[in-house]
């Protein structure tokens, strides 16, 4: 008998998109006895509602199947390759490039739980916990993440997430970022990396809230993040988890869109 759906089940046509991205099971070994779309549909309400693996509903997978299959394609680094692909796509289909030119970097502070792991203190934003780093196309898609402790400042943060620009996206000559990333790290960027690191700054004349060029793209970004309860805080011990649910977020929101056609 059909279980009744879930709103974060992915629908036929979802599915679809991301199935020929889901990795075979090695020749030779044991043959995959589990439903792929049903796994998904576990790790996805977990995402969703935020609550823990072992509350999932009785009538999902397992929850410990679940979670093994969340942990193996967070090490093989599965969730990033299948973002990085339906990425591709969405670009395509509107009518750009598979990779972008320009792009924009921020990070948000997000609390953490007695779980464990690193963490640290953010005296600007007064939260003690961890920085979710994340760089985006100007469709906010995002290219790149890091997770690290919220003690770390943006400067020195933005260097370790534009490290990973060394190699791939050449296409790429440009990054907007805010005030908070002023100083030699525009220097170098362009010295290390190869980019151009342009401020966008807000004018003094201006009083209240006023949305900035281009930085509102990330915003918005964080905004749909915003939406899975499971990235209300970092509840999770490794950063390399915590990482891999915002792909996942990410996987969900643009096979919805690539579904809409």
């Amino acid at each position: 008998m059909k279980r009744q759906g879930y709103p974060s089940d992915l629908s036929e046509a979802q599915y679809e998109r991301i199935a020929p991205l889901i990795p075979q099971p090695k020749p030779g070994g044991r043959p995959r006895e589990v439903d792929m779309r049903e796994i998904l549909n576990g790790i996805l309400y977990v995402v969703r509602s935020g609550c823990a693996w072992r509350l999932m509903p009785h009538d999902l997978p397992n929850w410990n199947t679940v979670y093994g299959y969340f942990r193996r394609f967070t090490k093989a680094g599965i969730w990033k390759s299948i973002n990085d692909q339906l990425r591709e796509k969405v670009r395509k289909e509107a009518g750009r490039k598979p990779t972008p030119s320009a792009a924009v970097i921020d990070s948000q502070s997000v609390k953490t739980t007695e779980k464990g792991g690193l963490r640290g203190y953010d005296a600007g934003k007064k939260i003690n916990g961890r920085k979710r780093h994340i760089v985006v196309d100007t469709m906010g898609l995002i290219l790149t993440v890091l997770v690290h402790e919220a003690s770390i400042q943006d400067r020195d943060g933005a260097k370790l997430v534009l490290e990973q620009f060394r190699k791939g996206f050449t296409r790429l000559k440009l990054i907007w970022a805010d005030g908070g990333y002023a100083g030699k790290l525009i220097d170098w960027t362009k010295k290390e990396i190869g980019r151009t690191l342009e401020i966008v700054k807000r004018s003094d004349d201006v009083k209240g809230f006023t949305v900035l060029p281009r930085r509102w793209v990330v915003e918005r970004t964080f905004g749909w993040l915003g939406r899975y309860r499971r990235l209300s805080k970092d509840y999770e011990e490794l950063t390399q988890s915590s990482e891999a649910m915002i792909h996942i977020a990410m996987i969900n929101l643009m096979s919805r869109r690539l579904a809409r056609g």
